[in-house]
């Protein structure tokens, strides 16, 4: 089921922990104390920690993922304060609180600093996803870029019996009025063996999608240039190999490989927004190489929960990813030294390689147990070029990212529990290196409109670093069991999109190791709240504010091409939630819902901070119902999402964003065969544009889209 552990957000570096156990809707309020959820980095549970978690298990996510078909739809169709998502490969825009999240597995971040690629939510096939963690609010639980909060796949567990197991996956998806184009397929397959200490998990997944239709029955419009989830083909393979050194004592190691790769068979059809068309696609041959997605993951880990009387955990993991992006002919990538006429064509590809380690040890003080302390440290190295794939030419050079992070925490207990205090500090030493390197030609224009004016600019490298101390604080009071009332502040950080800032160089004689928007974006947020789970009712009411001084936001150039400003940003919101588990046995009915309010100033004149910020940089309002019922082999689970309109202190009214609503439905029954499953997104196959063609790049005919119409989604799970 989903669960919400309603705490503050706080920025604990704590240790990392391998396994964890998801808490049901039924459970009763203290069963909380048995969760432990790793993203928190301890284990002690979340009722002792300061933090806003949300667990989606594996039955939720199961039915989100057969919903809609990606562990990142699946966040964001549960979370209201998870942004809508774009329905594409890319995820730029979507936030969570207002900021980016960090995606991670098994607490790997899946994220490139150094230049964002935006596709860190498509890494892993969700049907190696045992459960997903989410962390609110800024933080530093696992180093650089939760702003917004880290979103925590936590991969399949090792067989609990000696012998063998298995597990698999049947899907069929169809598009209503199941036309065979719009059709799509999956299979997959896990297998299991354990053998007294050693086990071993494996697995394979493939899966092929066909076009997407929206609510009026026509094809969606292709991103070509971003990349598309619709009308793509995907593979992956997992593995997980574990040795159980003694009864405390564990050593695994865990793959993973994804690759998913667009088809191509689709060509966008320009949309018309004056009369209210948006893009489409039909089919065609498209120009260069097509949109790929590929990730691959090694890890190492040696955890010992009872070790001189404390846990203690090291990490070890290699990651890559290679983004290719869409072709087009634009102007920022004409050379009169390759093509004189003006019409090149080429595309983008993201190249980056991670090592990284972390190291942590966790005890009770001995003759003091209820304070619980932790020390560690993390390191992470990472190297990211982009470059064009026709021509061979570097848009981004090839950057050298460095984090050294020694941490502390300590967690005190008074008065038996009723109050609880958290604190803790982290030490970030970041350093950058980049070469010396020449932008591409269009950058050193003296006039765009003359291409003879195009030379490259050159820029001297450098090594410019930053460090600074992370602070965080909460505390818990809890009167009575189920009822609490906290408040904490933490603080989180990153760096802005270096990728974009270094290709956009214009200017001559520029000193990286001083340019001043290289610098780190540091965010915090502070929080209050209450919650209350006890007999029938789990409900949650929490209000939160995020600031940071130097902050990082898109801005769409004339080109098309967003870049990176350097501006203030203050974001805060409201968040409740409530769950009553009915009389009648098997019911639950909840509600959530969040309301953010951002803003920036991009007017260096003053120091008011009073311009919204836009529908590429802040979610809308919403609120989310839904009704659960399992009894027995059946379950059900129907759910409406209502975006809530949203309107914006710019001088347009073209970027207001109009709402709409969502109805998706679930059914499952369990039998000797396997369980059998139909999933429908948008029910009412309700027509509507997405969140961020309606508000960002308002004057686009090519970026246009509409929403995915009515879908059904057929499944049969077996294990034996």
């Amino acid at each position: 089921m989903f669960v919400r552990v309603s705490l503050p957000a706080l920025a604990v570096a704590l240790a990392w922990s391998g396994g964890a156990a998801a808490q049901s809707a039924g459970a009763e309020a203290d069963s909380d104390a048995e969760i432990i959820v790793s993203a928190t980095r301890t284990q002690l549970p979340p009722s002792a920690l300061p933090l806003t978690i949300d667990v989606v298990d594996t039955e939720a996510l199961q039915q989100q993922v057969q919903i809609s078909g990606s562990t990142v739809d699946a966040v964001s169709a549960l979370l209201p304060s998870f942004s809508p998502t774009r329905e594409k490969l890319s995820g730029s825009g979507e936030s969570l609180r207002g900021r980016s999240p960090l995606y991670a597995i098994n607490g790997i971040p899946q994220s490139t600093p150094v230049r964002d690629g935006s596709r860190d939510g498509y890494t892993i096939d969700p049907f190696f996803i045992d459960r997903v963690e989410v962390i609110y609010g800024s933080n530093a639980l696992q180093g650089i870029g939760a702003t917004g909060g880290v979103v925590n796949q936590v991969t399949v567990g090792a067989p609990a019996e000696d012998g063998v197991a298995a597990r698999t996956l049947l899907q069929a998806s169809a598009a209503d009025g199941f036309d065979g184009a719009a059709m799509g397929g999956k299979i997959g397959a896990l297998l299991g063996y354990r053998a007294g200490p050693f086990d071993a998990t494996v697995g394979a997944t493939f899966e092929q999608r066909g076009a997407y239709r929206d609510g009026h029955g026509n094809n969606i419009g292709v991103d070509g240039t971003q990349g598309e989830v619709q009308d793509s083909d995907s593979w992956s393979v997992f593995g997980r190999f574990g040795y159980q050194l003694s009864p405390s004592a564990r050593f695994e190691v865990i793959a993973n490989r994804f690759e998913l790769q667009g088809n191509g068979n689709y060509v966008l059809v320009p949309g018309n927004r004056t009369e209210g068309i948006p893009a489409s696609s039909e089919r065609g041959v498209i120009q260069g190489d097509p949109p790929t997605n590929r990730a691959e993951l090694l890890s190492a880990a040696l955890t010992d929960d009872d070790l001189g009387g404390g846990a203690f955990a090291v990490q070890a993991f290699f990651s890559r990813t290679r983004d290719v992006f869409g072709g087009l002919v634009t102007d920022t990538f004409q050379d009169p030294a390759i093509d004189p006429t003006g019409n090149l064509f080429d595309q983008s590809a993201n190249l980056s390689r991670k090592l990284g380690g972390k190291i942590s040890y966790e005890r009770a003080v001995p003759g003091f147990e209820d304070l619980t302390v932790t020390a560690g440290f993390d390191a992470l190295f990472d190297r990211t070029e982009q470059y064009l794939v026709q021509t061979g030419r570097a848009w981004v050079p090839e950057t050298d990212f460095r984090s050294f992070a020694p941490f502390a925490q300590a967690n005190l207990a008074l008065f038996g529990g009723a109050v609880r205090l958290a604190g803790g500090l982290r030490y970030e030493d970041v350093k950058l290196d980049v070469g010396d390197y020449r932008t591409l030609a269009s950058y050193g224009a003296d006039d765009p409109d003359d291409l003879s004016t195009y030379e490259p600019v050159a820029v001297g490298g450098g090594s410019p670093s930053f460090n600074d101390v992370l602070w965080n604080g909460g505390v818990i009071v809890e009167p009575i069991a189920g009822l609490r009332a906290y408040g904490s502040y933490a603080e989180g950080y990153t760096i802005a999109d270096v990728g974009r800032i270094l290709r956009g160089i214009t200017e001559d004689d520029v000193d990286i190791d001083n340019y001043l928007a290289l610098e780190p974006v540091i965010s915090n947020n502070r929080e209050i709240g209450l919650e209350w789970k006890r007999w029938a009712i789990d409900a949650g009411v929490s209000y939160f504010w995020s600031s940071s001084d130097l902050g990082s936001i898109l801005v769409l150039g004339q080109d098309g091409i967003f870049s990176v400003s350097r501006q203030p940003i203050q974001i805060e919101g409201l968040e409740a939630n409530i769950a009553w588990r009915t009389p009648l046995p098997g019911l639950t009915l909840s509600a959530a819902y969040s309301d953010i309010e951002g803003q920036t100033d991009s007017n260096d004149e003053d120091e008011l901070v009073n311009n919204d910020l836009d529908g590429a940089n802040i979610s809308p309002d919403r609120l989310n119902l839904s009704a659960d019922y399992r009894n027995g082999p059946f379950s059900a689970r129907l759910q409406s999402r209502f975006y809530l309109s949203r309107t914006f202190n710019d001088a347009s009214v073209d970027t207001d964003f109009e709402g709409y609503t969502l109805l998706d439905a679930y059914l499952a029954y369990q039998t000797g065969a396997g369980e059998f499953a139909l999933a429908v997104q948008n029910l009412a196959d309700e027509y509507y544009l997405t969140y961020d063609s309606d508000t960002v790049r308002t004057s686009d005919n090519n970026r246009f889209y509409a929403g995915r119409g009515r879908t059904f989604t057929l499944s049969w799970r077996g294990a034996f």
